[in-house]
């Protein structure tokens, strides 16, 4: 995915823009050097450890993802290729956050949606959730709304609003979720 190889050119160059060595950064992330080269060659850095990045050289979390500045209150979507924010809501900046979970990385867990004609189950709960779609597109729906993602697209939302994922059209869709609680 070009939005996936965009994030490993944003992080090789904060790396020399901080005057980092692939060699250094692998040791200080504690990541087998071999495995870092090939994260920054191949683009498909897991998110733990792009956060892992932002925290240690205190950057948003989501500019690192995105590529621009970025506030959430409710939820943010961020559109594949198009270098900006869609539905920006004036908040707080997702930074904050990541900084009040500095000592805790947040482990991404990958899911896989079947097509269905079922709604999606609603549900809540505390903390900031964060979905990057790899594979087809999903539905969310969010406060009485339904937001199409497609391949590429992230979204950083409260999920204590009543919300649900569902595959969008007829193949399966992966994404990425994220949450801190």
């Amino acid at each position: 995915m070009e939005s996936i190889k965009e994030i490993a050119a944003r992080i090789r160059e904060l790396r020399e823009v901080c005057d980092y060595s692939q060699e250094k950064l692998a040791e200080e992330l504690g990541i087998d050097v071999e495995l870092y080269v090939g994260y920054e060659q191949n683009g498909d850095f897991p998110i733990s450890v792009i956060y892992e990045i932002a925290n240690k050289f205190k950057v948003d979390f989501n500019e690192l993802i995105s590529g621009e500045e970025s506030r959430i209150n409710t939820y943010q979507v961020v559109r594949r290729g198009q270098g900006k924010t869609v539905s920006r809501i004036p908040g707080y900046r997702f930074k904050d956050l990541a900084f009040r979970y500095a000592d805790k990385i947040m482990q991404p867990l990958l899911v896989t949606l079947e097509p269905t004609d079922e709604p999606a189950e609603l549900v809540t709960h505390a903390g900031q959730e964060f979905n990057l779609v790899l594979k087809g597109s999903i539905e969310l729906v969010f406060e009485e709304k339904v937001i199409i993602l497609g391949e590429g697209d992230s979204i950083y939302f409260n999920p204590t609003y009543p919300h649900g994922q569902r595959c969008h059209g007829d193949s399966k869709a992966r994404f990425l979720t994220v949450i801190a609680e």
